[in-house]
């Protein structure tokens, strides 16, 4: 349990991390961001792919492709609902007809609401690090753990600059990354006791935490790295993250 508890602090202390680099690198350009975004993607999708998928697919049994496929589908459809109150993750402060030199203009309660929806992520994201320790494989449960901290530290490092620029003071925009963190500790810790509570849910449960990570990765991240005309480096950055990060499994 007490691995359990510290990989919970360290994937939500990433995004506390970013957010303290944030304070020192205020101004990011659209290159570095789509570049560090790129090579998130890539590693979160490996985490998905191996840490989470494949041992659904090991440990399910006879219909161990339909739970699977399931359970990816109902993770989907989970953080899909889940963020229908919200809108989307990186398209709600940063329209891009103003782009981040338009941040001032930006509201109090909207960006509120990106803060909101970065805790909608991170949520199911800590979900699938607590989940991963049901295998009984902690070197791979860690492995997914990585993947999605180093995620968070480029996430974390995006909400300071805009609520800055709006005038919120540090001492409450630092409080806003912590909350979003701890939104993480807490998805950590739950999926960790449900992937306990019986073996025969586990299946459905790493695939349904996998389907999470694979929609945020193509809902949201792969078209923001994208949209800057940087898409043929960050794709090849992409790649690269995919595979560092096979070297843990």
């Amino acid at each position: 349990m007490s691995i359990v508890l510290l990989t919970a602090i360290g994937v939500g202390g990433a995004t506390v991390f970013g957010a303290a680099l944030g304070f020192i690198i205020k101004k990011i350009s659209y290159k570095f961001n789509d570049m560090i975004l790129a090579a998130a993607a890539g590693v979160m999708l490996a985490a998905a792919a191996f840490g989470l998928v494949l041992p659904s697919i090991e440990e399910g049994g006879a219909f161990a492709l339909l739970v699977s496929a399931c359970g990816i589908i109902c993770g989907a459809l989970f953080l899909l609902l889940l963020e229908r109150p919200v809108p989307h993750l990186y398209r709600l402060l940063f329209e891009r007809s103003g782009g981040l030199d338009d941040v001032k203009n930006a509201s109090f309660n909207r960006i509120l609401l990106f803060v909101a929806a970065i805790a909608v992520h991170n949520f199911p994201e800590g979900l699938a690090a607590g989940v991963g320790f049901g295998t009984g494989n902690t070197e791979r449960a860690v492995a997914i753990a990585v993947g999605i901290a180093i995620q968070n530290i480029p996430e974390g490092m995006v909400i300071i600059a805009p609520m800055l620029s709006a005038g919120i003071s540090r001492g409450k925009t630092f409080l806003c990354a912590l909350a979003t963190g701890i939104v993480e500790v807490i998805g950590t810790l739950v999926g960790y006791f449900c992937a306990g509570i019986s073996a025969a849910i586990l299946p459905f449960a790493l695939a349904f935490a996998g389907g999470t990570m694979i929609y945020v990765i193509c809902d949201s991240m792969i078209p923001e790295f994208h949209s800057h005309g940087n898409g043929r480096a960050a794709g090849i950055v992409f790649m690269l993250g995919f595979c560092a990060m096979l070297l843990f499994f």
